[in-house]
């Protein structure tokens, strides 16, 4: 599950789950748009659109999948709801994982019923540069005895481990950037993939002109 306002989607996005599958060895990515995302603002463009995005920039990917689920849930869009959704249709016995940014990492503790996430998968952290800073206290706790170093130790079980993952390609590219760009009629070329792009131009999303 790779989960996200995907406000927009961009081939940060995409490319990261791409790299997810290949260096996991998984066998789909669930890419989940929030409805309402909890810990932080409403997103400019409705549930419904992002989703229309996603999908059209995932296209014919193989792996990868826009999955709907939280759109069709009320209230806010907790993680550990999706996954024990996930965990419902896959089993007892699969091996799921939560991926998640840095900067999420880092705010982990106040999510909601953070160690139920544990309890129904593993959490890959994507790792920027400075990954090595200090966590904080209430974080460090959280994940205490749960770190391991490679792939193969996190798929021993079917949940409960914690994996900081430096994919191979990290695009440094930002959804609040895109959206500024738009807002300011300016080009994303080369930022999304080209079908979302087009959509956005065409209907006028982010207040282009």
């Amino acid at each position: 599950m790779l989960g996200g306002t995907f406000d927009p989607v961009h081939l940060g996005h995409l490319r990261s789950a791409v790299e997810l599958l290949e260096v996991l060895e998984l066998d789909r990515i669930h890419m989940v748009p929030a409805k309402v995302p909890p810990l932080r603002g409403t997103p400019q463009v409705t549930p419904e659109e992002r989703l229309a995005l996603l999908r059209l920039g995932i296209g014919d990917t193989p792996g990868l999948i826009a999955d709907p689920r939280e759109l069709e849930r009320d209230g806010p869009s907790y993680s550990a709801d999706t996954l024990a959704s996930l965990r419902s249709e896959y089993g007892s016995q699969a091996r799921l994982v939560m991926a998640l940014g840095h900067d999420a990492f880092l705010r982990l503790a106040d999510w909601h019923l953070p160690q139920r996430l544990f309890e129904l998968a593993h959490l890959v952290v994507i790792d920027r540069p400075d990954f090595e800073a200090p966590l904080p206290a209430a974080l460090a706790e959280l994940i205490e005895g749960r770190e391991v170093d490679n792939p193969r130790a996190l798929m021993q079980r079917p949940a409960g481990s914690l994996l900081r993952l430096a994919l191979p390609t990290r695009m440094a590219i930002s959804a609040t950037e895109i959206r500024q760009r738009l807002a300011a009629d300016r080009s994303v070329r080369f930022l999304l993939p080209e079908a979302v792009e087009a959509r956005i131009l065409a209907n006028l999303l982010y207040h282009c002109r």
